[in-house]
């Protein structure tokens, strides 16, 4: 004879709504009923049918996660892995799955979220980027669908839960550091400048430099993607100049891979001839030769931080939009020297 819900509101001496709540993960249940009702459903052995308990709450169990591009050129970057570690630590303590867009194109990437929000396949969406006008942030706001984005969004910021670093802050201080160590020729890489990150932390270098009172050069700032080959081509073009930078701010540490191994070949020698200060500190920047001097932004933090606030919105949504800033640090290592 099967066990049913009844069953395990008996043996744990609750109500039958009770178990339902605890079943469905309803955050007003105290910690000490959803132990005792699930003590009392392993006790006999009972599974929730998640099929018929998500046509009956509407509830998939299931969170979106969208890209900013197709899956194979984001999974370059070690930022998204790391990302999506930090959502899925969140998502498996709360029994969720995650379910990611696919699609090579910004239309394909486009439709498969409708087809996550019109088909009720997630309960609620991660944005993995913040992109300036974007249609998929402006669709999710259309349909009021849960949805939470890593990065700061261009528009609507205070009706948008997001989670950030202060992107402005990080690259004045970094500019910062490397004017402190004497450089006034400072070259700043940066990445599609589509995404809020980049323009936030091309803003931060500019207003140190003004600062400063260091002529704010346009040759010195290139634009690549984030990818191994951008930091490549960006270095000849600033290597080309008639008054080379001595410091390079790069973005995004894939790029500065990049960057090295490029300087590497023209025989520039890092940081005797050129300091380099790299952004997002990912795991091989510690393994790169010579290591990284990196900020590191807590990526993993980022991604747990998203789910939870995803979760909030989702169980709560009568909750104002809010956002969390997690916190940036300077590891120093072997690519920065005082300038000579």
């Amino acid at each position: 004879m099967s066990v049913t819900i009844k069953d395990v509101a008996k043996l744990a001496d609750v109500a039958p709504s009770t178990v339902s709540r605890v079943i469905a993960n309803n955050p007003r249940i105290s910690e000490k009923t959803k132990r005792k009702v699930k003590e009392a459903m392993d006790y006999l052995g009972y599974h929730p049918n998640f099929n018929a308990r998500s046509l009956a709450n509407r509830s998939t169990q299931a969170i979106g996660l969208v890209m900013p591009s197709s899956a194979d050129k984001a999974f370059q970057n070690p930022f998204f892995p790391e990302v999506i570690r930090g959502i899925s630590t969140i998502a498996h303590e709360q029994e969720y799955a995650l379910y990611m867009s696919t699609g090579n194109t910004e239309d394909e990437i486009f439709e498969g979220v409708v087809r996550m929000v019109q088909g009720r396949r997630v309960d609620g969406i991660v944005m993995l980027y913040s992109r300036v006008d974007d249609r998929i942030m402006c669709y999710l706001q259309e349909q009021k669908f849960p949805f939470t984005v890593i990065g700061k969004p261009f528009k609507n910021a205070e009706s948008i839960t997001h989670i950030d670093n202060d992107n402005f802050k990080a690259a004045q201080e970094m500019t910062e550091y490397l004017i402190s160590l004497g450089h006034e020729r400072i070259g700043f890489v940066g990445g599609n400048l589509n995404l809020v990150v980049t323009i936030d932390r091309l803003l931060g270098y500019e207003k140190a430099i003004r600062n400063a009172g260091l002529p704010y050069k346009d040759e010195y700032i290139v634009h690549e993607e984030f990818l191994k080959e951008g930091g490549q081509e960006a270095v000849k073009e600033l290597l080309a100049l008639k008054e080379p930078p001595s410091a390079l701010l790069v973005i995004d540490d894939v790029m500065s891979f990049g960057v090295l191994s490029t300087l590497n070949e023209l025989g520039v020698s890092v940081p005797g001839d050129l300091s380099l200060l790299s952004f997002n500190n990912v795991m091989l920047s510690e393994l790169s030769s010579p290591s990284l001097t990196s900020v590191d932004i807590n990526i993993f933090q980022l991604g747990y931080e998203a789910a939870k606030g995803l979760l909030e919105c989702i169980h709560f949504p009568e909750k104002p939009a809010k956002r969390v800033v997690v916190p940036f640090k300077l590891v120093e290592r072997q690519t920065c020297s005082s300038f000579k």
